[in-house]
């Protein structure tokens, strides 16, 4: 089989899948995916490939080419298998990168706060969305109700890990084992969801009413 074949009865779904079309996606994820698996199988070191694997990769890969499939512009297979692979690239090198870190952690990447609306407000300075410093008091309340309504829209597992590392400042292995996943799928989760935070609360934001 060539490398990119693509029966021609299929190849409508390029344009449907540009238009937002799920199912369109789903078909040229499972036709072209393997091709994109075995690239980033290559791409894992051997120190690393005990903590993350083309699996992990390609399952964060596939949730976020469907939050992103209005960016999905190619309409032919190689297009599409380095948009993909552009995906699965940046989700090994955000694992590695810190699975690296762990090895030096530092406490300004974790929320410092204890349980409660406090912990919103660091994990909002965290991402570093908000250019106010209302009083404390007043942060909470605001920070609380909007992370929360930020948090019922992301998928399942980036909400999920969000909640474990972040807010509930869970060790890694122990957020790996109530996810069933690996430490290397947890960090990736965990930086797409920040990314998708990001984007949700808006870069820059003033959200914050200002302090009395």
């Amino acid at each position: 089989m060539e490398p990119y074949s693509l029966d021609p009865s299929g190849s409508h779904l390029f344009e449907q899948a540009a238009h937002g079309d799920r199912e369109s996606l789903r078909a040229l994820l499972q036709q072209f995916g393997s091709q994109v698996w075995s690239h980033i199988q290559g791409q894992i070191g051997k120190p690393w490939q005990s903590l993350v694997d083309a699996d992990d990769v390609m399952q964060v890969t596939y949730i976020e080419a469907f939050l992103h499939i209005d960016r999905m512009t190619a309409r032919e297979p190689a297009g599409f298998v380095a948009w993909l692979k552009r995906i699965a690239e940046n989700n090994l090198r955000d694992a590695i990168k810190e699975l690296d870190r762990k090895k030096r952690p530092s406490p300004t990447r974790r929320v410092q706060a204890p349980a409660g609306e406090d912990s919103y407000v660091a994990l909002v300075d965290m991402l570093g969305v908000t250019s106010t410093t209302p009083s404390r008091a007043a942060a909470g309340r605001e920070a609380g109700g909007l992370v929360r309504n930020i948090l019922d829209r992301l998928p399942d597992d980036y909400r999920t890990v969000i909640q474990l590392y972040d807010l509930d400042c869970h060790p890694i292995q122990e957020v790996a084992d109530r996810m069933e996943r690996s430490q290397g799928a947890v960090h990736m989760l965990r930086a797409r969801a920040h990314d998708r935070m990001k984007t949700l609360l808006g870069d820059e934001s003033d959200f914050f009413s200002d302090a009395p």
